[in-house]
């Protein structure tokens, strides 16, 4: 699994201009109460973006039919970033230990820093991921 190539001390940037639909009332739009809230980019799509840069830096590092899930995070969001402005986003793995990665991430959008923390991922096969959902999967149709 994995190439030895992924190591800590590997950093990746990524930028995205935040686009009206990664506001709050767009988070889940089913829920009246983030309707009612401003429209800044919302705290799980920061996340998600958090984990989009780590998932791009990983990518060269692996091997075909390797991804890697999110297992853990834990960051700030401090600051609100209206759409149009471009968010900048910086990972550094800090650890590496068999499958699991740490990272260091940190947002900003050219004005404030937004958000920062640490989030591991794991590495996984995809077949063998699939199967164990598949399984599950099955389980609880049995279940219902």
């Amino acid at each position: 699994m994995m190439k030895d190539t992924l190591k800590a001390g590997l950093t990746h940037r990524f930028t995205y201009t935040v686009p009206a639909n990664k506001t709050v009332p767009h988070l889940f739009p089913e829920a009246i109460d983030f309707q009612a809230m401003p429209r800044v980019f919302a705290t799980g799509f920061m996340v998600g973006l958090m984990e989009w840069t780590c998932i791009q830096l990983m990518a060269p590092h692996l091997e075909p039919g390797e991804g890697s899930l999110g297992i853990h995070i834990d960051v700030s969001h401090t600051a609100a970033t209206p759409p149009g402005l471009t968010i900048t986003v910086d990972a550094e793995c800090i650890e590496v230990k068999g499958r699991k990665l740490t990272f260091r991430v940190h947002a900003h959008d050219g004005i404030d820093l937004i958000g920062e923390g640490r989030h591991e991922r794991a590495v996984v096969a995809w077949d063998k991921f699939g199967a164990r959902v598949a399984d599950k999967a099955k389980t609880a149709k049995v279940a219902s």
